[in-house]
């Protein structure tokens, strides 16, 4: 993997030249989210060079947001010291779990003391905005060991919690140990527990619930993420690297995976049509109907801000409640959505709405097509 790298990165300044250089005029990049996989496998020189080519080819500036996923142990003092004076502001740690056996489980390699380090060395670099992730619903883990990772995690004085429900795949190993019995399987009730817990102490100490899985830090700066808000919001994005996924001009794209593959690609050089790359997989243009659906289960993970008429009458001429007036009438009267306290206009989750989330956004998923449309 590692002899592909330097390679990597010159495939991924090639993708951004020309998927900048196909767009009608200087696009403005207002976040970048450098994720999935190991980022910090690249050097701060190569960062150097990514950010320096997207300043070329993207209208930025100097506040915007570019974050960087990392491991925990997979970095030291001088290399957050590095990336940070490169330009990346943002740093998100997978912690997981403070506690051995967990972490065991999930076949992480770090100990929480890594977690520790890798904190208090990048807010030694100046990085004033940390995440840290954190998984529940563990095979094993009670919720004394729980909370006990909750203490640990708000001890590090962070300003962004993330927090996912394990979802055990199938075809990996953990969903082999389970059909074996060799590994309980994860139990609903006591995951929703802890996300009840998570809730409640996170807002205890001071912290906003403005997604379903995501907890900022309230004070005089927004601690959101702006890149995920991005996403939340239904609005445009570019997906650049292997494997990466877009949203623009109605059209979704998604490059190829492989990193071999990708970078072949890119040395073709084949000429494409904005917002389309040289190592894109076809892509895929929306109907109004499913970009409708699509912005109501993504808007409706937003807790705080929910979905706003005014915005979905902006995009598609009509109100929600024209359009979706069956499906929001039975979310009501379930209790899982309000109106929202401070505009009438807008609907959100309710409490027991982000613990059956997946019941509200299973209703704008795959619905036929209106008559009337």
């Amino acid at each position: 993997m590692k002899s592909f790298i330097p390679q990597y990165v010159e495939a991924v300044c090639q993708e951004l030249k020309i998927v900048s250089g196909a767009a009608a005029e200087k696009i403005k990049i207002g976040t970048i989210f450098f994720g999935g996989g190991t980022p910090s496998l690249l050097s701060v020189p190569q960062y150097k060079r990514i950010l320096e080519v997207s300043r070329e080819c993207f209208e930025m500036n100097e506040t915007s947001e570019i974050t960087i996923e990392a491991n925990p142990g997979t970095v030291n003092r001088e290399y957050l010291q590095g990336i940070r004076e490169a330009g990346v502001n943002r740093i998100s740690f997978g912690m997981q779990s403070a506690h051995h056996d967990d972490l065991h489980i999930l076949d992480r390699q770090h100990q929480h003391e890594d977690v520790i380090n890798s904190v208090a060395w990048s807010k030694e670099a100046g990085f004033e905005h940390i995440n840290l992730d954190l998984i529940f619903g563990i095979p094993g883990q009670s919720l004394t060991r729980w909370n006990e990772t909750l203490d640990l995690a708000l001890a590090e004085k962070i300003d962004h919690f993330s927090l996912y429900s394990l979802i055990v795949e199938e075809g990996t190993p953990m969903h082999h140990w389970v059909e074996r019995g060799l590994l309980e399987s994860p139990d609903e009730d006591l995951a929703a527990d802890m996300y009840e817990t998570a809730m409640d102490r996170l807002d205890k100490a001071g912290f906003l619930q403005y997604e379903i899985s995501n907890w900022a830090r309230l004070g005089e700066t927004d601690n959101r993420c702006q890149h995920n808000l991005q996403y939340w919001r239904f609005l445009p994005y570019l997906g650049i690297g292997a494997g990466a996924h877009g949203f623009i001009n109605a059209i979704r794209t998604e490059n190829v995976g492989g990193i071999p593959e990708y970078i072949q690609r890119l040395k073709n050089d084949q000429p494409t049509a904005f917002p389309g790359s040289p190592a894109g997989k076809p892509a895929e243009k929306l109907s109004t109907w499913d970009m409708m659906q699509e912005f109501m289960m993504v808007g409706f993970r937003l807790t705080d801000e929910g979905v706003s008429d005014n915005d979905f009458h902006a995009l598609f001429g009509q109100s929600i409640n024209a359009v979706f007036n069956k499906q929001i009438d039975h979310l009501l009267k379930q209790g899982l959505i309000e109106r929202h306290p401070q505009s009438q206009s807008r609907l959100r989750l309710t409490r027991r709405g982000k613990l059956f989330g997946n019941q509200v956004f299973a209703q704008f998923v795959g619905n036929d097509l209106p008559a009337e449309m």
